[in-house]
């Protein structure tokens, strides 16, 4: 199953340590565009080589990769390692502080069919392509993608609590979440998590257009590599790995926003009626409230109203998709089936193409682009449990694209990963179990 090795890691040079947290940066969807602009003011903030501006973006970030390292600003760790990854945070109302364990390591950038690492959602295909073009021109990954491994056991766990003790970094983050990072370099220990994770599958929890990007790159330096052997650095990923067994895994709501919708909100109340229950709401506040226990059920917000709006249960016979069940339970197929493609007329097959639909992780955020006018309206969603993503995950089938988000958010800048070869050859046999 997975292969997974140690990673060395390219890392901030010592000097920059005491201010981390400056250098750091979210992922591009979850910060606001405000928060973006002070990650891009700084110059050696790790968004330019995430998320790189310009005409070309990734000859931009080639350009400045290569300054940083022969500045050394950035400096690669001489041996590989796993390096721990821990977060504490609070869940809203919770009392108890959560902490979600986990490492990061490299992985064999398996390609979809070898069922090795499973998606459960579809992609956006303009960012596939910016992450394949980053990824390709720069041979560098700024940032881990997030995958789920399934160890009832949890032996793993107690090899992180001893190396989180000695952090290299302990910083608090944009969101409030303490982020604290160390490493092993002990080569049982290596050993140990490689055999953990030799017989599991992988179900990527975040970073699907990350990874479906190495994906391509791999195929296309094989392709134009004649002396290709398997374990030239192309081959692999660099990835965050939690047990999706965890008490302290959350998946939070992803909304829906949609512009240059042709219909009033008449017409569209109207087009509902054949397919949803509609009610509306005095206050567009408790739409989450009121959608959290029903199935199907979802919060619609115009500039003026908002409803509540829950599907027929009759129509769900009428999905003409060929689906297992488990994906008929989900909220998401039945929003972008009857309603997207349904009452909006924007059929499945284009929806991950359209420019018409934005997704948006704050229901504030939401409301503001609608009452200002810049957005038609916006639907309101709840999340999704972690039970589905992984029963849709081995149903070999996928969600919707934008269907999780799973919180928190790991961060860019704690550790970089170099697919060039020069940078990462290493005796890996040392560490085979």
């Amino acid at each position: 199953m997975a292969e997974i090795l140690p990673i060395k890691a390219w890392r901030y040079h010592e000097r920059f340590a005491g201010n981390i947290e400056e250098l750091t940066s979210p992922l591009f969807d979850v910060v606001s565009s405000k928060q973006r602009e002070a990650l891009y003011a700084n110059p050696y903030n790790s968004i330019h080589l995430s998320v790189p501006l310009g005409e070309n973006p990734s000859q931009q970030a080639q350009f400045l990769l290569e300054k940083w390292k022969k500045e050394e600003v950035i400096v690669q760790d001489k041996i590989p390692g796993i390096y721990v990854y821990y977060q504490y945070f609070k869940f809203p109302g919770q009392e108890e502080e959560s902490c979600r364990k986990g490492f990061i390591a490299q992985i064999r950038a398996y390609d979809w069919d070898e069922k090795v690492v499973l998606r459960h959602e579809n992609t956006i295909a303009k960012s596939v392509n910016d992450r394949t073009d980053l990824l390709y021109a720069t041979r560098f990954q700024p940032s881990p993608t997030h995958g789920l491994y399934e160890d009832p056991l949890f032996l793993l766990e107690p090899y992180m609590d001893v190396a989180i003790e000695n952090p290299i970094y302990d910083l608090e983050d944009y969101q409030g979440v303490r982020e604290v990072l160390a490493v092993i370099h002990d080569v049982p220990t290596i050993r140990k998590f490689l055999e953990v994770l030799s017989d599991k599958q992988i179900i990527l929890a975040d970073g699907h257009h990350r990874f479906e990007g190495a994906i391509a790159v791999k195929k296309k330096m094989e392709k134009d590599n004649p002396e290709h052997s398997g374990k030239d650095g192309y081959n692999f990923h660099m990835m965050y790995f939690t047990n999706a067994l965890s008490k302290n895994l959350r998946i939070l709501p992803t909304h829906r926003i949609f512009y240059n919708i042709r219909w009033s909100e008449k017409e569209i109340l109207e087009k509902l009626q054949g397919f949803f229950f509609v009610k509306k709401l005095n206050d567009v506040e408790e739409i989450s409230e009121l959608i959290l226990q029903k199935q199907w059920a979802f919060g619609l917000i115009f500039n003026t109203n908002a409803y509540k709006i829950r599907l027929l249960p009759e129509k769900i016979k009428e999905l003409e998709l060929d689906i297992p069940d488990v994906l008929k339970s989900v909220d998401l197929v039945i929003l972008h089936y009857f309603f997207i493609d349904k009452v909006l007329e924007i059929p499945m097959v284009k929806q991950r193409f359209s420019d018409k639909i934005e997704y948006e992780r704050s229901m504030h955020r939401c409301l503001s682009k609608v009452n200002n006018g810049e957005a038609s309206f916006a639907i309101i969603t709840k999340d999704i449990s972690m039970k589905q993503v992984l029963d849709v995950c081995k149903s070999g089938y996928t969600l919707p694209q934008k269907s999780t988000y799973f919180y928190p958010k790991t961060l860019s800048g704690l550790i970089f990963g170099s697919i060039k070869d020069s940078e990462f050859k290493f005796p890996y046999e040392a560490f085979q179990p």
